[in-house]
């Protein structure tokens, strides 16, 4: 096996599952833009990836790419290629960090409508492979990324390395971003938020684009000043790991309401985007009334005094205090 040792899956069968991954992401329409394909076919996600944890609760199971079982080993491999998130990272149970499903992360990256030259902040480090794709297009100078967790910030630092990539890896709270870094041009966001740091907001030039989730959907805000930003959901749906260093609201339990409308998404995104304003009874209503609106026809106004999401139109009839600015 040459320089391979006998626990490590052979090169060739990395690269062959490497390459079938990009081949599989661009027939399905998440890798149109060639820059990116070109980012993805650049960047190994099982350098990022060399262990992930599988099951649920006590059935939790980890598989790594130095396990002695080279069944295992290849259930890793196969894992790690799959267009599938994976748990890298639990602590008494709870999910603290994971690496993003690829499509959706592809998705995510071309909607950042970034250009040449873009100062870049991204907010959860994770692994380090998201950051490593913004490298390959922008150059590491041009990359930021921020995580509370020094354990996952020298991870990510070190995956970093291994393929030569050298971006700013902060240890911080994400919510306060990254003065020494700004302006920035976009700001990432791979974590769900309750509402849009303000601070954000002060660290970005006119015309920034935020892409975050919040909700159970991605909003991609333009930033007019550092007071006020304002866009739309897209069409994606989008399930991170909360900010830590904030509070997030969990999910309504939507009481009282048929279970084929509990498990209809759509109905899932309103529902949560009004909690604590509209009771479900009250969102349901609204949400037949309206035509059923997808994420798209939802938006988000952050402004000096408040932050809002609306239906269709900002100065509406349907707009409503976001997350924690309800308090």
């Amino acid at each position: 096996m040459g320089a391979h040792t006998s626990r490590t899956a052979p090169r060739d069968l990395r690269e062959t599952a490497h390459a079938a991954q990009v081949r599989e992401l661009t027939a399905a329409g998440a890798l149109d833009d060639p820059l990116w394909r070109a980012a993805f076919a650049a960047v190994p996600r099982h350098v990022f990836v060399p262990y992930f944890w599988t099951g649920r609760g006590a059935g939790h199971e980890r598989l790594w790419a130095e396990d002695p079982d080279p069944e295992r080993r290849a259930r890793w491999l196969r894992g790690v290629y799959t267009d599938a998130p994976l748990a890298t990272r639990l602590r008494d149970g709870e999910l603290l960090s994971s690496s993003s499903q690829p499509s959706l992360m592809a998705r995510m990256l071309e909607a950042l409508e970034v250009r040449d030259g873009d100062n870049v902040l991204e907010i959860g480090a994770g692994t380090g492979y998201n950051a490593a794709l913004l490298c390959h297009r922008l150059g590491e100078d041009l990359v930021t990324t921020v995580d509370l967790d020094e354990e996952i910030t020298e991870s990510a630092r070190r995956h970093l390395a291994a393929i030569g990539y050298h971006p700013a890896v902060i240890t911080g709270d994400g919510a306060r971003g990254c003065p020494s870094r700004a302006p920035f041009d976009r700001i990432m966001v791979t974590c769900t938020l309750p509402i849009v740091p303000p601070a954000w907001l002060g660290q970005c030039r006119p015309g920034a684009r935020i892409l975050a989730p919040l909700s159970t959907g991605l909003i991609a805000l333009t930033v007019q000043g550092p007071d006020l930003a304002e866009g739309r959901f897209l069409h994606t749906p989008a399930y991170f790991v909360p900010l830590r260093g904030s509070t997030a609201s969990p999910p309504r339990a939507s009481e009282g309401l048929p279970y084929e409308l509990v498990e209809n998404e759509r109905l899932q995104f309103m529902l949560v985007l009004t909690e604590g304003v509209l009771h479900p009874r009250e969102a349901l209503d609204l949400w037949r009334r309206e035509g059923r609106p997808s994420r798209e026809r939802f938006g988000v106004t952050v402004g000096a005094t408040g932050q809002w999401s609306w239906l269709d139109d900002p100065q509406g009839p349907y707009v409503w205090p976001l997350g924690e600015a309800r308090g």
